[in-house]
């Protein structure tokens, strides 16, 4: 992989150069909320209702790097049963590389859902090491809540109705989390815009063309604009562009220099 923000010399990436990159801010006093997508060329946010069917070996890499730097990982109940989430994959190396850097050695799966509906057989609750961390509302039938305690998952009630970004921003930090990445859908990375919470963005262009019906990354039934700038440009030999913005009027985050 090479780092292109200096067309005229790229250079050349290699593991440390990646962490550096995508590195959160140091001494962070208020959660940080990353976002994680990949896209085609031709902005399509998933092929035949699946995002993973975009996904590149340098965009796996880094799927995989995110999970490592963050204290929770945060997905939509849409997302979570489309792509039958399980939770985050570990090894003895990447939890000694965790604990050494503060963080639990595995971060835990956040679900934001109003409904709190899930089938029984989910990987979320068959298939992980730490429990779900299940964020719902008062108005999800009682029902649907026990069967997710039932199943595991620590459920918390974080707003009366529908659950905006500002419901998800105070759980987070009542939490304690700093490090969060976000891993959609569209409809939750949509909310969080509204709510003006979202700090950075990394994004992954594949080099495909999808076309079909495919929705974009992000959702909301009216436009919300949110200056960005970028930090870095990472192009891999087949195509895949690996790109970080960070919100216009952030400071001390990495610029990837």
């Amino acid at each position: 992989m090479h780092q292109l923000d200096d067309p005229a010399s790229p250079t050349d990436v290699g593991d440390d150069r990646l962490r550096q990159l995508y590195a959160y801010p140091e001494g962070l006093e208020r959660p940080w909320m990353r976002v994680n997508f990949v896209s085609s060329l031709d902005g399509a946010v998933a092929v035949e209702g699946r995002s993973g069917a975009l996904g590149t070996p340098s965009d796996k890499k880094v799927f995989g790097l995110l999970r490592e730097l963050a204290d929770v990982i945060l997905v939509g109940a849409g997302t979570v049963r489309t792509e039958n989430y399980g939770g985050a994959r570990t090894s003895e190396t990447l939890r000694a590389r965790r604990e050494a850097d503060g963080l639990d050695a595995v971060p835990p799966i956040a679900v934001v859902t109003t409904s709190c509906y899930f089938p029984s057989d989910l990987r979320l609750f068959t298939d992980t090491a730490v429990p779900p961390i299940v964020f719902t509302s008062a108005s999800a039938p009682v029902a649907n809540r026990r069967r997710a305690e039932d199943a595991g998952a620590d459920v918390r009630v974080i707003a009366d109705d529908t659950i905006d970004g500002a419901a998800l921003l105070a759980a987070v930090t009542k939490a304690g989390w700093t490090r969060v990445l976000c891993e959609g859908g569209p409809q939750l990375f949509g909310s969080m815009i509204e709510a003006d919470i979202v700090d950075d963005l990394c994004l992954t262009f594949a080099p495909v063309l999808a076309a079909g019906a495919a929705g974009r990354i992000a959702s909301t039934p009216t436009p919300v604009v949110t200056p960005m700038r970028r930090t870095h440009l990472v192009a891999d030999d087949d195509g895949t562009l690996l790109t970080r913005w960070i919100r216009d009027d952030r400071e001390g985050a990495s610029r990837g220099r």
